[in-house]
């Protein structure tokens, strides 16, 4: 067959379903088989927007999100997109044109070497120079994608290459589990529990990325061992439950950072490099568990003392099974800060000052968005309230990056979102700034006759930036724009624009978008004053009182 044929037919035997891009010429006989295939392509306006796609689309099911372009310019702006799942360890694959590589008349028009430019950026990328190559190219590509850590992984077809004719077959997806962890480590973990006086479990973004709840909540209903997670970790386990002290969003200072100074014992599951552990092992007598698919990388603040290294759902579960008999833990100060916390909370969330202030604003949304909706988020200052103050109910509903934290991402990932939940709320929150970066894809929103709502927080500037600018001294410079009038842009795509007025409007229009078939955008102005006076002052001094 043509190997843009076998090409297919092997993504196919993978089990891809959407491929999100923009062809190019270089592209056109895949897309000729693309087009007799099951896969659905999703033609999007910008290929990094087609890369953010593909990316959470393999973060909310396990298996690669597929994304296409052309060579040169179409490859490059791929990039940011391979970062992004690279860092957030989401699988995904990028596949690029190109010219012909066994003769060509137009120079080096457009191209660059691709290859080498995705190298720093993924797990595995190559050119394919053979049709023959293609089955067994694309199995590891996927296989690596998929691996853990996952990530970007990149295939390079070349024009001619694509038309060749091949005798290969495909070669099917393997079947394979994760190993387990070693008895003796496991034994170790146990001894540690037993001696401690204070423990308390941390959820990292590693913990999200399979099916390890249902045991987690095992877990942590059994010991009675308070817990807390990172940004990326939010969700694994319901932030209702009575023994969640909070989310890591901050660097230091607030209640949770006073609970995680108390603990003499953590176990970190799931942690990962691109998130920070929220405690820092030298700074007193702090011992740690690593729970996680893959032993830990060293620094000087994180050196745990044992390290379990597994499947974690099954590390947790033999842990669990070995300690039947509890010890007497002491969580009195945990629970306390956690009454503290809740308390806190609280504060303002029904404040009618207009614009909205930010503790309004996620209580509303959690209000309004249902358990299982999921929320995207752009990256702002917005981000840090969402994780602070939004309880997510279960895996995989708040859509952050904390990982490359890059902007114009919300969108596309309310879009990839709603592809693989066609039933769920999807809200994709963003920032003025952030949406205009990639605000092209309400028309592909559009156009796929989705249902979703798109929140707008608008201030007219690079906001986050703007705050940090003024609390580092400096004097407002060159973070200040003007913005479109939202409601005739959103109407300009064929979507619904709603602006609101007075803050005591702004739930019930979000609950009337979620209600209305369609794409709906709502602006709602935002007053970020409340920043500094709770995330650098408020907080850190009554939280210093415990």
């Amino acid at each position: 067959m043509k190997a843009s044929d076998l090409f297919v037919k092997s993504l196919e035997a993978q089990g891809v379903e959407f491929i999100f891009g923009i062809p190019g010429e270089e592209n056109l006989d895949f897309l000729e088989s693309l087009k007799h295939s099951s896969i659905r392509l999703i033609l999007t306006r910008h290929e990094q927007a087609a890369g953010f796609m593909a990316a959470i689309y393999g973060r909310l099911t396990g298996k690669t999100g597929v994304c296409l372009s052309t060579l040169g310019p179409g490859a490059t702006n791929l990039v940011t997109a391979a970062a992004y799942a690279q860092l957030g360890g989401m699988p995904m694959l990028m596949i690029t044109g190109q010219k012909p590589i066994k003769s060509s008349k137009q120079g080096h028009f457009q191209i660059i070497n691709v290859v080498n430019m995705m190298a720093p950026l993924t797990k595995f990328t190559r050119q394919i120079i053979a049709g023959d190559m293609i089955p067994a190219c694309v199995r590891e590509a996927i296989r690596l994608a998929e691996e853990e850590r996952p990530g970007a992984v990149h295939l390079e077809l070349p024009e001619d290459i694509a038309r060749e004719e091949t005798q290969e077959s495909i070669i099917s997806a393997s079947h394979s589990r994760r190993p387990i962890a070693e008895e003796k480590s496991i034994r170790k973990a146990v001894d540690l529990l037993r001696t401690a006086k204070h423990p308390l479990v941390l959820i990292g973004a590693g913990a999200n990325r399979k099916l390890t709840s249902k045991t987690l909540r095992q877990f942590i209903d059994q010991t009675g061992i308070p817990f807390f997670d990172t940004q990326m970790g939010k969700g694994v386990l319901d932030e209702r439950h009575p023994l969640f002290l909070g989310n890591a969003a901050l660097s230091d200072g607030d209640f949770l950072h006073r609970a995680v100074a108390h603990a003499d014992l953590i176990v970190n599951i799931g942690h990962d490099v691109i998130e920070k552990p929220p405690f820092f092992m030298q700074e007193n007598d702090l011992k740690v568990i690593h729970v996680n698919f893959f032993p830990a990388e060293v620094d000087p603040v994180y050196f745990p003392q044992v390290e379990v290294v597994g499947d974690i759902a099954n590390s947790i579960w033999q842990i669990k099974e070995r300690l039947r008999e509890l010890p007497d833990w002491d969580f009195s100060y945990f629970m306390m800060v956690h009454g503290h916390k809740e308390a806190y909370l609280k504060k303002k969330i029904d404040d009618p000052s207009f614009p909205i202030i930010p503790q309004r604003l996620v209580a509303d949304v959690r209000k309004v968005v249902p358990s299982n909706g999921i929320i995207t988020l752009d990256n702002g200052i917005y981000k840090i309230w969402f994780a602070r103050n939004y309880k997510a109910h279960e895996p995989n509903t708040v859509l952050l990056d904390n990982a490359l934290a890059t902007m114009g991402a919300g969108l596309p990932s309310a879009i990839a979102a709603r592809l693989v939940h066609p039933d769920r709320a999807i809200v994709a929150i963003c920032g003025d700034g952030g949406f205009m970066m990639n605000s092209q894809e309400m028309e592909t929103a559009v156009r796929l006759n989705m249902n979703l709502v798109v929140i707008i927080l608008n201030d007219n500037a690079y906001g986050m930036i703007r705050w940090k600018q003024a609390a580092m001294g400096f004097h407002d410079y060159g973070l200040t724009y003007g913005n479109p009038d939202f409601v005739k842009y959103a109407e300009s795509y064929g979507a619904n624009g709603h602006r609101i007025n007075a803050t005591e409007d702004f739930a019930p229009t979000l609950q009337t978008c979620l209600d209305t078939p369609g794409v709906h955008l709502i602006e709602l102005p935002v007053d970020y004053s409340e920043n500094d006076r709770v995330l650098n002052h408020e907080i850190q001094e009554l939280s210093g009182a415990l």
